[in-house]
């Protein structure tokens, strides 16, 4: 008799859901095919060169230390090489007991999840917001209170309206995820003004900001925004922060940033995932970093990505249709596009799919699931030529529906 796992899953395991994103992905792999789906930067970009340099020395100077288990707070010295780099973003209160090394940013949510939610407990998310991190919170049976977002970020109006509703009704939320630098999906960047008064109901409502901040070095216009962590200090805000963008997401590495006694809790909870982030991949980073190539690398991804940026809103403004709109970010991967309300843009795929081209729905975005007129577009991973045509698929097709 074979043995039927279902019966064994526990109720946690029945609730998962798996990514869109990914599934889409396994569906574009043709040549053929114009992906604007992956979240990914452009491997054209990466300096093979001086990794493998960087890679050699690390090898030769740090030999089978750096083959071995690590610490699970991570290597020091990279710890103290972040901490400088978020000096620079003003973050001035932290120390070496306030950062660890994770396995990427995701690690990061998921342990935000693991420590703070239980069961039933409500958690507060931008609409739309991150896949992974619907799903972190998702698969510890979080509630959502999803908070619409503009071309300014999360609306803090609505946001303090939905504090004082719960509060009425004896809820207090575990935790205030946002994404304040060129948002995924939407691509928008939450003002300096909303910044400091969701830090003010953070304090007002005694909550836990969890800022993650994927793409905040790459900003090719406009002015810099102090981070959450910068105005508000670690006692309110855990910074989630990532390799995978800035650099090369085969790393797999990333940096929390939490006040004390959050940090041990996280770092119970990542040993009993990993132990410890690649010690390899460590040392690798503190060399690639100290030599000062990361910000030379970050100087090219901005200057390539605002020419690829360019490229997809001149095609949208020339293929797209009366009707549609979307936003125009400052920095980051992606462009958020609205389609008119008779569209459904999930069922749409399977066409653009046939028309060579894809896009990630927006249904997958929404922690209820309850918009199906919005698409993501990254522009990141793509070239100036094929986006262009890409967009111009996709409008021709959008023209023959309205």
């Amino acid at each position: 008799m074979l043995l039927n796992a279902e019966e064994l899953f526990s109720e946690r395991a029945l609730s998962f859901r798996g990514s869109e994103i990914r599934a889409i992905q396994k569906l574009v792999n043709s040549p053929e095919i114009v992906s604007f789906v992956g979240g990914m930067p452009d491997e054209r970009l990466f300096p093979v060169d001086r990794v493998m340099e960087a890679t050699m020395f690390a090898l030769r100077e740090y030999g089978q230390e750096s083959l071995q288990y690590g610490s699970t707070e991570g290597l020091k010295k990279l710890r103290v090489l972040l901490m400088d780099r978020m000096a620079n973003e003003g973050v001035k209160d932290i120390s070496l007991d306030n950062i660890i090394i994770s396995t990427a940013s995701q690690q990061g949510l998921s342990l935000a999840a693991q420590v703070f939610v239980n069961p039933g407990d409500t958690v507060i998310v931008e609409d739309p917001s991150y896949v992974g991190g619907i799903q972190a919170f998702a698969s510890m049976q979080a509630k959502f209170c999803p908070i619409p977002l503009d071309n300014d970020g999360m609306q803090m109006d609505i946001l303090e309206d939905r504090l004082k509703e719960l509060q009425k009704a004896h809820i207090r939320p575990k935790l205030i995820y946002t994404i304040p630098n060129f948002q995924n999906p939407a691509g928008v960047t939450m003002t300096l003004e909303r910044r400091k008064k969701l830090i003010e109901l953070a304090h007002t409502y005694g909550l836990l900001i969890v800022e993650d901040d994927p793409y905040g070095e790459i900003r090719f216009e406009g002015e810099p925004i102090p981070s959450l962590l910068a105005l508000g200090g670690k006692d309110y805000v855990i910074a989630l922060r990532t390799f995978s963008k800035i650099s090369f997401p085969g790393l797999r590495l990333g940096w929390i940033v939490a006040r004390e006694d959050v940090m041990k809790k996280f770092i119970v909870g990542k040993q009993a995932a990993d132990l410890c982030a690649p010690n390899d991949a460590q040392y690798l980073a503190y060399e690639f970093i100290s030599r000062g190539w990361l910000d030379e690398y970050v100087a090219v991804v901005r200057r390539e990505y605002l020419k690829k940026k360019n490229a997809m809103i001149s095609a949208l403004e020339q293929y797209f249709p009366t009707g549609t709109s979307w936003t125009n970010p400052q920095g980051g991967l992606f462009v958020w596009v609205k389609v008119p309300e008779s569209i459904d843009t999930a069922v749409m795929l399977r066409e653009a799919i046939s028309a060579k081209v894809a896009y990630v729905t927006g249904i997958a975005f929404y922690p209820l699931r309850d918009d199906n007129c919005h698409m993501r577009l990254n522009f990141s991973a793509v070239d100036p030529e094929h986006i262009t045509e890409g967009i111009h698929r996709l409008g021709d097709l959008l023209k023959s529906k309205i």
